[in-house]
Formats: structure tokens, sequence, C-alpha cells
């Protein structure tokens, strides 16, 4: 006997809608296609009610030398084109420290703003002026991952803003890859070497591929300054870029500090 196979019939159902993920602020992240950290971190840093944060990837070297990281310049509208303007973005960041000095701030800035006129954007670099300003760090302790180049070219763009690199350490490793896999243990005792100077009055540790943001707390209590780095700095950057002024407990100093001006 042939079995008739009865099709149950698809009953239409009313549904309402609201604003959707997001409906306090939406923000857009460029990461690199290397980055291991950046996501992780940011998940943990922007864990607030209403907010969202929508990833694009795009494409690098593994190998940071300033070369590879000024070709990162082709990528960056590329990359900001996968996010479309009907999401409707509060603010956008390019995540990368190392590229950003290289590239140059504005220049990034200008490239995103082409792809999301009229969005607030900022990167690492702009990000940790900001932070730093903000906390009032003057004398600066700079921890990086790069080859002295890259570093040298950082320092000089911390000292042209008026904060004073005083002391710089570097973990000397060109690749992204295993830049991700440096523990977080190495992360707090070298930023601790660099910041326990008494001509420093703050750290920066640079790399959105450094898990630092876990350790930010600890390190400020053991040196009794403020202490940011990439991630960390980026996300508070774009949430107040956003117009999102909660604090976050066991942040840090920063995440308790608003951003009197969205400039």
């Amino acid at each position: 006997m042939n079995m008739i196979k009865q099709q149950t019939r698809i009953e239409r159902l009313e549904f309402s809608i609201d604003d959707g993920a997001g409906d306090r602020a939406r923000i857009g992240l460029l990461v690199l296609e290397s980055d291991q950290t950046v996501e992780w971190e940011f998940r943990m840093l922007t864990d607030l009610p209403g907010v969202s944060v929508y990833h694009a990837r795009l494409a690098n070297d593994v190998t940071v030398t300033p070369e590879t990281l000024a070709k990162m310049e082709a990528e960056l509208p590329v990359a900001a084109g996968l996010i479309p303007h009907y999401m409707g973005l509060n603010s956008i960041g390019y995540g990368c420290t190392s590229a950003s000095t290289i590239i140059g701030e504005g220049r990034v800035a200008e490239i995103i703003d082409q792809v999301h006129p009229g969005v607030p954007s900022t990167n690492p670099m702009s990000a940790a002026k900001a932070a730093l300003n903000m906390l009032g760090v003057k004398r600066l302790g700079l921890l990086t991952p790069y080859s002295p180049e890259v570093t040298e070219v950082m320092q000089a763009r911390f000292n042209e803003a008026g904060i004073a690199v005083r002391v710089v350490g570097s973990f000397y490793e060109e690749s992204d890859l295993v830049v991700g896999k440096i523990d977080p243990e190495s992360i707090r005792r070298a930023a601790i070497s660099v910041g326990q100077s008494p001509d420093v009055d703050g750290v920066f540790i640079s790399c959105t591929s450094l898990r630092a943001a876990g350790i930010i707390e600890d390190v400020e209590q053991a040196l009794n300054k403020p202490v940011t780095a990439s991630n960390h700095a980026l996300a508070w950057h774009l949430l107040r870029l956003a117009g999102v002024e909660d604090t976050l407990d066991h942040a840090g100093q920063l995440f308790r500090r608003q951003l009197a001006s969205k400039s």
C-alpha cells in the first residue's frame, strides 16, 4: 500500500517589532584577520544593556613591520564597507594600534568617514590619547610587543601629542600570531616593570592582540597609577563616542570616567 504523505499547513503568525539588538548603541569594529584577542576583550568591556558590537575583518600580514602596516590603508575601506549603513552605527573603530600609527590617525579617520559619513570614529592610538588625557597622564610608560622601528614611531606620536614617553619596554615580537599567545602574567609583569619608575605617572599597553584588559586593575593597584591598553581604551572611547556613559566595575580607573567632549 502506498502511503500518502499529508503536508502540514503552515500557519501564518502575527508578530511585532522593536528596535532590535543595540537599541542604545551599535558599534562597528574593524578587526585584523590575524587578531585573536580584540573581539574576546570587547565582549567583556561592552557587555552593557542595549549595546551591540558588529565586526568586519580586514586582510593583513601576520608580520608587523612599517611596510606591512602601511599596506592596510587599502584594506580599510573594504572592511568598513562590509558593515552596511542601514545598521545605523553610533560609532566605529579600527582595531590596530601600530597601523593607525604608521598610516596616521587622521588618514584612518578620513577613510572611515568616506564609507560611514558622520559616524564618530576612533582607533587605538586616538583612543589611547583621549584616555591618557582623561586620566591626567603626562609622563608615560609604554609597553609594546613590536620591533624597535615600529615602537619608535609610536613613541614619537605620543611625544608630539604632549604625552612624554619616559620609559619604553617591548617584547620584540613581529609575529601577530605569537603576540596573541603572550600570556597575561607576562604582560602584567612587563607593565609593572615599565610603570614602576618615578618618572612615569601612567602606563599604556599597546597592541589589540595582547590580552591586557583583564590585568588593568591589578597593575593599577600594584603601581598606584592609571593604566590602559589598546582594546581597553578603544572600547571605552567607542562607548563614549556612541553616547554610552555607563561605568564598569573591575575594569580600571578609565571605565569610571565619562567623556566630557565627543571630539
